[in-house]
């Protein structure tokens, strides 16, 4: 336990940074304005708040019988009504003669300070949306499930305990950088009109789902943003004491180490190894369905391969991996692919119909997805990750599984090995990324700078940043070059507007995965200065890419030694170029 209240507390720490808290920042700033407790109050009210409502807000919930957003709405409510007290002055009198009322009465001192700083505090708590790690996802779960031990508390408040720290440090640098300079502290009602107005408008984006959609654009501009921030949470021990948590509060016939089906997760697979894990789990998650005109169960899906995604929608690094899952729906879900998310809330606002519906259409999720608000299929699976995915044969087995962000390309081999062995028939060009022709002498070529290989400018370049590069020369097998303003990413190189690629390559086929953003965005392919010929997607030299996915470049009579040059118009990323 000592062990995972350490992490805890770290996790804690880093939250300040997820781009799933940057909606409230100026809520935590608004702490810098005000009495000199109001920092402590709320660090204080946050605490109590978060805590309370982590551990017990299902039972709240269901004892007194509210929907679970009123919570939320009365937190956006207080917050807005604060927003409202600092920019208009007569509510700023009002209030003051309130909270000195019931914080003392003997001196105005703590007007604005302790009391004000705890209710903004408490509705902090009920607003905070970390991205959370295992650990908490272990608490969580048995909190949704009303099984929460004495372990789940002291995890709780170490995390809590370590979200405050930067929480009290961020506003103690704000008063202290207002009293440092003595123009800010002439204008110190000035600053609190512009905190109130910040406040009002973070409050209206969170009662209208704008923060949702701000998360995403953030994402978009800068995708590895907090990706890392619960990585420490993978490691060996921490699984290792989570399984042994996990056995403690199974059911007394469940044996260790496996789900209620009999499940056995105890050694994980990589690298696209399949396994026999036992029988998928029957869906028994109550819904309601979206995206899907009647119930699925796992009788009816026999003969089709199933990923099951356990998600919730205001988790980034479950957001993070919907790009690929919409990759290989489109890819593969007309070859016996059938993707079933199960959202599996993490708090009381994802368990309303209506959010997730709006959630799904705005996150862009065309599969099937049920609701698992009383966490009936996460159990089943003794499931404790958001994301996690778990990858079923034909034949209704647990074949592979992975937990958390990453190992995209070993996933979809997975779903590859499954289709073939249920004897489904997969197009080349439907996924190139593993298909590789004898004739092709030029190894797969991946552009990010994770794994990228060939690249002939190294030496200029520059990670998560705008750089303008030239070709030095004519590319080699396996070597290539960008012109232009191009961002180098861990995964992808990504253009927003005009320029080139070249590649060396000596094979018969080129494939490259594209993922395009703007309407009428453009790529213009041509072969050693001549216009390419035509393929599945090249029509006159020229590919229009609308959707996600592997797209066919080149395809020759035979292999051979040649350069390739795109001359690329718009807005796209480029993850990887594999060939035949």
């Amino acid at each position: 336990m000592t062990i995972l209240a350490f992490f805890a507390f770290l996790s804690g720490i880093v939250t300040i940074l997820s781009p799933c808290i940057l909606p409230v920042l100026p809520i935590i700033l608004s702490g810098s304005i005000g009495g000199k407790r109001k920092p402590i109050g709320v660090v204080t009210g946050f605490i109590l708040s978060f805590s309370t409502f982590t551990l017990a807000l299902t039972a709240i919930v269901q004892t007194i019988n509210i929907p679970p957003d009123a919570l939320r709405i009365a937190a956006v409510v207080i917050i807005i009504g604060f927003g409202l007290v600092l920019v208009i002055p007569p509510l700023q009198q009002k209030f003051e003669l309130a909270a000195s009322g019931l914080t003392s009465r003997k001196s105005s001192k703590n007007r604005g300070g302790f009391g004000g700083g705890i209710l903004t505090g408490a509705s902090l708590g009920l607003l905070w949306t970390p991205c959370v790690g295992p650990i908490m996802a272990s608490v969580i779960s048995l909190a949704v499930s009303r099984q929460v031990d004495g372990g789940a508390v002291i995890i709780v408040l170490a995390y809590t305990a370590g979200t405050a720290v930067p929480m009290f440090g961020v506003m103690a640098g704000g008063r202290r950088l207002i009293t440092r300079f003595p123009k800010l502290t002439s204008n110190t009602v000035k600053i609190q009109r512009i905190f109130g107005i910040i406040m009002i408008i973070a409050g209206i984006a969170i009662a209208t789902g704008l923060d949702r959609k701000f998360q995403t654009a953030v994402l978009n501009a800068f995708p590895n943003y907090g990706s890392g921030l619960t990585s420490f949470e993978n490691s060996d021990s921490i699984r290792n004491v989570l399984d042994r948590r996990a056995d403690n509060n199974r059911d007394s016939t469940q044996p260790a180490g496996t789900s209620r089906n009999g499940f056995d997760w105890s050694s994980r697979p990589k690298n696209a190894r399949l396994g026999n894990f036992g029988a998928a789990p029957e869906i028994i998650a109550d819904g309601p369905w979206i995206n899907a005109e009647k119930p699925l169960n796992m009788e009816d899906l026999r003969g089709k391969v199933v990923l099951i995604d356990f998600w919730t929608y205001s988790c980034i690094n479950c957001v993070r991996t919907l790009p690929y899952l919409r990759q290989w729906q489109d890819r593969y879900s007309g070859q016996g692919l059938v993707i079933i998310g199960v959202h599996s809330p993490e708090f009381a606002f994802e368990r309303n119909e209506a959010n997730v519906r709006q959630a799904v259409k705005d996150l862009g999720v065309t599969w099937p997805v049920v609701l698992d608000n009383d966490f009936s299929q996460w159990n089943a699976y003794t499931n404790r990750y958001w994301p996690a995915h778990y990858f079923i044969d034909a034949e209704g087995r647990i074949r592979y599984f992975h937990f958390g962000e990453g190992a995209y390309d070993d996933s979809e081999k997975v779903i590859r090995k499954l289709l073939t062995e249920a004897g489904y028939s997969l197009t080349a060009n439907s996924a190139a990324e593993d298909w590789k022709g004898t004739d092709s002498k030029t190894p797969e070529t991946y552009l990010g700078y994770r794994r990228a290989a060939g690249f002939m400018s190294e030496s200029e370049r520059k990670n998560d940043t705008p750089v303008v590069y030239s070709i030095p020369r004519t590319p080699q097998n396996g070597e290539w070059g960008i012109s232009g303003e191009w961002i180098i990413r861990n995964d992808f190189i990504e253009l927003d507007g005009s320029g080139t690629l070249e590649l060396g390559f000596d094979a018969r086929d080129v494939f490259l995965v594209i993922e395009p953003f703007r309407e009428n965005s453009s790529i213009d392919v041509s072969i050693d200065g001549g216009t390419a010929p035509d393929t599945s997607d090249v029509s006159g030299g020229r590919i229009i890419p609308s959707e996600s996915r592997v797209y066919q470049l080149i395809s020759l009579p035979e292999a051979g030694q040649h350069v390739l040059k795109l001359n690329i118009s718009g807005r796209m990323r480029l993850y990887a170029f594999t060939f035949g």
